[in-house]
């Protein structure tokens, strides 16, 4: 069996190579394989010389590195522990044993065992976790070779243990309402909660006495309370696992390793024993690959709709109103609302929270993060709008709608997705940010806030305009379909949009902010800060005519389209 697996292997690797090299005859992969290496090159190469002029390793680095090495596996074993303990929550699943129609239809009726199955799909998975490792690794900025070596190695281990401990976990966690399900499930899960709570009790105890009102401090507590006792004892799996990342010298990494590589071969003993104990879900992943079509297709839930399109109004609407029951009909409302519920503790907390400063501004911090992330990356994932329904392209031009409208009506919906989103994170920053002391005055604070809020619905229109764009002039740069094209080549197609997007958001909002930035300039000696969200609500207002010329005009190239210009997923 290994020997064949490997075949297996080297032959899917070879036919993928000659397959990627095959479609660089098109100018639009070629492109994206130009920008694609020579993202590699500056980020990864030019990186490292920044990093060798500054000194390397030379100078302050090995301090860091040791210093690293002390309280890194300790708080790596923390969030470990963490993260299989939430395994077991999250709906999660894996697809380490998901097999393919084709490995279904040669390899279930072969004469091997389950056991060589589930051996044959973590050899075949091998290669997808060391290219990420390999990334990992070069990506890591230390000028010598053996410490890259060493991380590649640390962790590839790493990441094919997280890799098998989560799918074992969905195995025995659709076993736990069986009978004997618990069995499988009850050592690990009683594990890792153990693992979990040696840490969070003796911390919420220390903090009770001593309030811990700093994020160093925190940590400093979290590293002591790991270093021996209990804690140390049930974290020393998840310890092992990331000591290799840390090791300093050969001798240390080949301990380090060989203990990680155990913690590995346990893993995989569970594996193979929660997949024994749950043939079912084995014979079900069978007959789903078996039976599923060629393209893979959203799962629906029936629910009823709060809102019923009228018989007669804006083209716009109907789009709308597809969106929305779409989006509905496969989001899982319990996941928006354990999201709902975190953030309303989040707030609450830090309402209470007078002397833990430091926390505060943890929250802060990540509410920004969150809010940024939300308005410049969720456009690129939320994609309810034209370049999803690309698909049906045919069905698209045989209405008798405008263009423009039909545009218009593909943003909407997740304009205003987007925008909530992004208001909720801005609204629950700003909210921290007010209740923080800090030098800039509060009404200084409110004003660039207030600006911020008002701003975020132009600049996530101004994006979703350059996407829906992207596919009426250019449908073939967009794909279509669950799958993606991978590799070097569909990266530069990616970064190439990414950066057009951001280009010409840049150029939409250019004359809003010069009007603002005028206005600014002579009355806010007299005004004060409000001039600001002025100049917000005025640049919104000229991103938002801005968009409605651009749909007017991308109208009549989206009626002269050919429905032959996509490109369909195989």
């Amino acid at each position: 069996m290994l020997s064949a697996t490997l075949y297996v292997i080297v032959c899917s690797a070879r036919n993928r190579a000659r397959m990627r090299l095959r479609r660089m005859r098109e100018p639009r992969y070629l492109l994206g394989a130009i920008a694609g290496v020579a993202y590699l090159v500056f980020a990864i190469l030019m990186r490292e010389r920044a990093f060798v002029a500054r000194g390397g390793p030379v100078s302050a680095a090995p301090v860091a590195a040791t210093a690293a090495g002390f309280v890194g596996p300790y708080l790596g074993g923390v969030l470990l522990a963490l993260l299989s303990l939430v395994s077991w929550v999250l709906p999660f699943g894996s697809g380490l044993l998901d097999f393919s129609k084709a490995e279904t239809s040669f390899l279930y009726p072969a004469p091997v065992t389950r056991r060589q199955l589930v051996f044959y799909r973590l050899m075949r998975s091998q290669y997808a976790v060391f290219i990420g490792a390999l990334i990992m690794a070069l990506a890591y900025p230390s000028a010598s070779l053996p410490a890259r070596l060493r991380g590649l190695v640390g962790v590839w281990v790493l990441l094919m243990t997280s890799h098998v401990f989560f799918t074992a976990t969905t195995l025995a966690r659709s076993r736990l309402r069986q009978p004997g399900g618990w069995v499988v499930a009850l050592p690990v899960l009683g594990w890792s909660a153990g693992a979990v709570l040696s840490v969070i009790v003796p911390l919420w105890r220390g903090a009770s006495t001593a309030p811990l009102q700093t994020i160093p401090a925190v940590l400093d507590a979290v590293v002591a309370i790991t270093r021996d006792g209990l804690s140390s004892w049930l974290l020393s799996p998840f310890m092992l696992l990331v000591r290799p990342v840390y090791a300093q010298s050969v001798g240390e990494f080949v301990s380090a390793i060989a203990a990680a590589s155990g913690v590995y071969l346990l893993a995989v003993g569970w594996l193979i024993w929660a997949d024994a104990k749950a043939p079912d879900a084995a014979d079900a992943t069978a007959e789903r690959q078996v039976s599923q079509a060629s393209t893979s297709a959203r799962r629906y839930v029936a629910r009823t709709a709060g809102w019923r399109l009228d018989p007669i109004g804006r083209a716009e609407m109907a789009f709308v109103w597809k969106a929305m029951l779409q989006m509905t009909r496969t989001v899982d409302r319990r996941v928006l609302l354990r999201g709902l519920l975190i953030l309303a503790w989040m707030v609450g907390a830090s309402m209470f929270v007078t002397r833990a400063r430091g926390l505060v501004l943890l929250m802060g911090v990540f509410a920004t993060w969150g809010a940024l992330f939300s308005l410049f990356m969720a456009p690129q994932v939320m994609r309810m709008d034209l370049r999803q329904d690309l698909a049906y392209l045919e069905l698209l031009k045989s209405w008798p709608v405008r263009g423009a409208a039909i545009i218009r009506g593909e943003m909407a919906w997740p304009v205003l997705v987007v925008t909530a989103i992004t208001w909720l994170f801005g609204t629950l920053a700003m909210v921290l940010s007010l209740i923080s002391t800090s030098r800039i005055p509060t009404p200084n604070r409110l004003a660039v806030w207030l600006s911020f809020l008002i701003l975020i619905p132009a600049i996530v229109l101004a994006q979703y305009l350059m996407h829906n764009a992207v596919a009426v002039v250019f449908p073939g740069w967009v794909p279509i379909g669950a799958s993606r094209p991978r590799g070097v080549d569909a990266v530069g197609q990616r970064l190439i949009l990414l950066a057009a997007n951001w280009i010409g958001l840049l150029l939409a909002l250019t004359p809003g902010l010069l009007l603002s930035a005028g206005l600014s300039a002579l009355l806010r000696p007299v005004v004060g800060p409000v001039i600001l969200p002025v100049g917000a609500v005025l640049t919104s207002m000229i991103v938002v005519g801005e968009v409605w010329l651009a749909t007017e005009l991308l109208g009549p190239i989206y009626e002269r389209m050919d429905i032959t210009a996509t490109e369909r997923p195989d």
